[in-house]
């Protein structure tokens, strides 16, 4: 990396730079004399470099890739007529070839590598799959048609039962009210009686009689009440076991349709079937599909032999832009093309080597200023070049 050499030896560019990046640096904030704000200060600085040394190295990489490319062009472009007459044959039906195929690619009905692969495999069983699917599914509209009716059933007796629990607690209320009440009539007839010498004998025959004939009324309508709850209850069980056995149904009928689902790769009879109708259409034009791929690799390897021949080093760039070849302007659009990358490329490494200009600048005016800390500054530019030969050598 030479971090010393080029901190004492690189002349810094004087082109203007745009402002937004512009790398502004900012002594006189930092205490130089602090250890740790002069250390985070030089450490910036040198991470800097190390950064845009980076850069440019891989810059320089694509900046050699796209001079190779340009030279490919003029080889090409300096190509007498009749091998460019062949260059020319050969690209215009890779170039046809390549339309055919993308419009196999990009139809809206193309079933995917994966669907077409699972239903190839399983060709033979598909058409029966459909049926047995759609015969579960009509299955299994069918129970849970049952299933809700069933539900809707027992919450009826549900509801039945608690108001029967309802009632029979009322009538045990009412029935001890009656009693109560009845109990302390006659005792307050008794003291009226005995204690104030009152008739009470008529009192008697009127409370009596309304108390026993309100205790037997209400009596009858608990046995009532009783007899309809067991009839519910029994009703209510009856219908919980009519329930299982529809929910077994249910069960092995739902298992049933996971693995014909799981078996097939789909959720529905109707998307197997629609597979399979895009499967049957699809099988012609894959067939074509391979017939276009096998003559277009063989076109492609016969104009990259071509090209090989004429000391084309990147052949593969210009099979992959056919129209280049067909056509002159077209040639000279993608050579325009190249250039600016490359003018792209250099502007960005010129760019990279004033960020190290100017950090290394940076550094050696601190040095210049603070000359009592130049063998710490030295220990870390050494220490930062063996970090960078580490990481170029790995």
């Amino acid at each position: 990396m030479g971090f010393w050499k080029r901190l004492f030896g690189l002349e810094r560019k004087t082109e203007q730079e745009d402002e937004e990046q512009q790398i502004v640096y900012r002594r006189e904030n930092v205490n130089f004399n602090n250890p740790e704000e002069r250390k985070n200060y030089i450490t910036s600085c040198l991470e800097q470099m190390a950064d845009a040394e980076k850069e440019i190295s891989i810059l320089t990489g694509e900046y050699s890739l796209v001079t190779a490319y340009l030279t490919d062009m003029e080889e090409v472009e300096a190509l007498p007529e009749e091998p460019m007459g062949q260059i020319r044959a050969t690209a215009t039906v890779i170039k046809r070839l390549e339309q055919e195929s993308q419009e196999f690619l990009s139809s809206k009905s193309r079933l995917s590598d994966v669907d077409y692969a699972h239903i190839r495999s399983m060709e033979q069983d598909v058409e029966e799959g459909i049926r047995k699917i759609k015969e579960a599914e009509n299955f299994q509209k069918i129970v849970k048609q049952d299933m809700r009716r069933l539900e809707a059933e027992k919450q009826t007796y549900r509801y039945r039962k608690n108001e029967l629990y309802g009632f029979l607690s009322n009538y045990r209320g009412m029935v001890s009210v009656i009693l109560i009440t009845m109990i302390v009539s006659i005792v307050m007839l008794l003291v009226m009686q005995f204690v104030f010498k009152l008739q009470t004998v008529i009192a008697y025959f009127v409370l009596i009689p309304v108390a026993v004939i309100l205790l037997v009324l209400f009596f009858v309508r608990f046995l009532d009440a009783r007899k309809e709850l067991e009839k519910v209850e029994h009703a209510q069980n009856r219908l919980i076991q009519l329930q299982n056995k529809v929910k077994i149904r249910y069960v092995n009928n739902t298992n049933l349709l996971n693995y014909y689902y799981l078996k097939f790769n789909v959720e529905s009879a109707a998307k197997l079937e629609d597979l399979w109708e895009r499967y049957e259409d699809e099988k012609e034009k894959r067939l074509h599909f391979a017939e276009v791929e096998d003559r277009l690799d063989s076109n492609r390897e016969k104009l990259r032999s071509v090209l090989v021949r004429f000391r084309v080093k990147y052949p593969d760039r210009l099979l992959a832009n056919p129209d280049a070849l067909i056509d002159a302007k077209e040639m000279v659009e993608s050579r325009h093309e190249m250039i600016l990358r490359r003018q792209a490329l250099r502007k960005q490494m010129d760019y990279n080597r004033d960020l190290i200009g100017a950090a290394a600048t940076e550094i050696k005016e601190v040095v210049n200023q603070y000359p009592r800390y130049e063998n710490e500054i030295l220990a870390m530019l050494n220490e930062e070049e063996k970090k960078y030969v580490m990481q170029t050598e790995s």
